[in-house]
């Protein structure tokens, strides 16, 4: 009986080698868990404490400022709590998370992140308020696509909800902070509850 069930055994540990090397594992549903509030919390100041409205031209921007820098410190928080908990769980599991595939993941996407942002920049400069939040979550959820192919499938499709409601945001630039909530502050919840109770508990 021990006998057939050796090469069994020895399959699927090969098959975990593989996936191991071809696959960044160490996604934390906790990181998804936080941003989801951070992007939550930092909506709510934006609408509430600035009155900021995505579709109004009358910010200039030394006025915009105060949302900017909202913006990136909600960014910031949730690429250290990304690491922290990424970092912690490849060490449970006795892996590195920077190896060759992890390098890959980042650079893919990066490009469309880049993109994104010097479209952000230009949209500043000019007034056009209105479409940050869409471009936002498009080349966000393109470069969830891209990860998709060296990380588990749930993020390619978290990267789907992502350009869908960027897309539909177009249609509806006035409700900019709304989509934006739902697609950086809702979907990353559901996300990392998701991933939490599937591949962590």
């Amino acid at each position: 009986m021990t006998n057939k069930q050796d090469p069994i055994q020895n399959l699927a540990e090969i098959r975990s080698m593989m996936e191991r090397s071809s696959k960044f594992l160490s996604l934390s549903g906790w990181a998804g868990i936080m941003a989801g509030l951070y992007a939550l919390a930092g909506a709510y100041v934006a609408h509430f404490v600035f009155n900021f409205k995505p579709d109004s031209t009358k910010y200039v921007f030394y006025d915009f400022g105060e949302i900017i820098l909202l913006a990136l410190g909600i960014l910031l928080a949730s690429l250290v709590t990304a690491i922290l908990f990424s970092k912690k769980k490849a060490a449970d599991k006795g892996d590195q998370i920077w190896n060759s595939t992890s390098k890959r993941l980042l650079t893919s996407m990066a490009v469309p992140l880049v993109i994104g942002g010097v479209l952000i920049i230009f949209y500043l400069s000019n007034d056009l308020y209105g479409l940050i939040a869409p471009t936002s979550l498009v080349f966000y959820g393109i470069s969830l696509y891209n990860a998709g192919n060296f990380t588990i499938d749930e993020v390619r499709w978290t990267g789907y909800i992502q350009i869908a409601l960027g897309l539909l945001n177009l249609w509806f630039l006035e409700f900019g902070l709304l989509f934006w909530s739902i697609g950086f502050g809702v979907t990353h919840l559901v996300y990392g509850i998701y991933m939490h109770f599937r591949y962590e508990r």
